[in-house]
């Protein structure tokens, strides 16, 4: 069998193996691949595993080997998966990998945001607490999480993590999500409230929702607009749940009091961002995923993937 990894580069930098996926066969490695070169580096696979890779249905009729596609990712938005399906091509994600992860970069944004200690810091370093007059120079706002009201929108598995945190600060959190589970009300302390009143009662609002059709764009300037005031926004999803350029007008008016931000519609960035160089809007590469550990499970998953797929028994099929 070949299996062909099409852009290794996005889970690896040597620090984590992959000499494991050569327990099923002939393994071809790339470490990134270019969109006109994709189908010749897969035209004779039987197995693929990708992260961001757009395999397009030209390019899966263009493998008549290919029987199964292995996502790096929890996302599936490169993919069609209708062509995959009619194709006969099972395509498996890596759910739940990275959860602990993201809830910990959410709450990285939101107590950057809240007690400021990056800015602080400088201020130290800078010199300024020498000169300050006071043992406790009050330069900078600070806020306490308790007692605040956390908005999530989307209750997967990142959702609930997230929950669970902002509840042990003492926050109140209220939920928007497609489907609706009363009994995770009591289970989760949480609240399930319509889309509005999210949006209006929320002084935080984290995003964990996939990236499909009906969430392309949602967050736009009419959403932020009703916002709470001074509200914060946070996104680890997916860059194209949100307009870039309505968020950006939204913090520089002051309706917003800041975002964090771990994607964007286009990666990488590009020169012309919106997001870039407002000083209330903190931006990471899309690394919410990226620690060491969470690669290492997340291999570890996709191993695990093509193994129950050759059992006869696949797991997490989203085509």
């Amino acid at each position: 069998m070949k299996l062909v990894i099409t852009d290794a580069a996005t889970v690896t930098n040597g620090d984590v193996d992959l000499s494991c996926f050569s327990d099923f066969g002939e393994v071809i490695s790339y470490p990134l691949t270019a969109p006109d070169l994709l189908a010749q580096r897969v035209k004779d696979a039987d197995f693929v595993l990708c992260n961001k890779s757009r395999m397009t249905r030209e390019v899966m009729e263009g493998a008549k080997h290919l029987k199964y596609i292995g996502l790096f990712a929890t996302g599936y938005n490169n993919i069609d998966t209708s062509a995959a399906k009619e194709l006969g091509i099972t395509v498996c994600n890596a759910g739940s990998y990275s959860t602990d992860a993201v809830a910990q970069l959410v709450f990285s944004f939101l107590l950057h945001h809240a007690s400021r200690a990056a800015e602080y810091n400088n201020f130290v370093q800078q010199g300024s607490w020498i000169k300050s007059a006071t043992f406790s120079p009050f330069v900078f706002d600070m806020t306490e999480l308790a007692g605040k009201t956390m908005g999530i929108f989307g209750f997967g598995s990142i959702g609930k993590k997230v929950a669970r945190i902002a509840l042990s600060f003492g926050m109140k959190v209220l939920v928007t999500t497609r489907t609706v589970h009363q009994e995770e009300e009591a289970a989760y302390g949480v609240s399930f409230v319509d889309f509005d009143t999210l949006l209006s009662s929320s002084d935080v609002i984290t995003v964990h929702c996939p990236l499909t059709d009906r969430t392309a764009g949602l967050f736009d300037r009419t959403v932020f607009s009703k916002m709470k005031q001074g509200a914060y926004f946070i996104n680890t999803s997916r860059g194209g749940v949100l307009v870039e350029s309505a968020l950006a007008e939204a913090v520089k008016s002051g309706h917003l009091s800041g975002a964090g931000i771990d994607v964007l519609t286009t990666e990488p960035m590009l020169p012309d961002c919106p997001l870039l160089g407002i000083d209330a809007i903190t931006i990471t590469p899309h690394i919410a995923w990226a620690p060491r550990e969470t690669r290492e499970r997340l291999i570890g998953i996709v191993y695990d993937n093509i193994k129950a797929f050759l059992d006869g028994h696949p797991v997490h099929v989203v085509s």
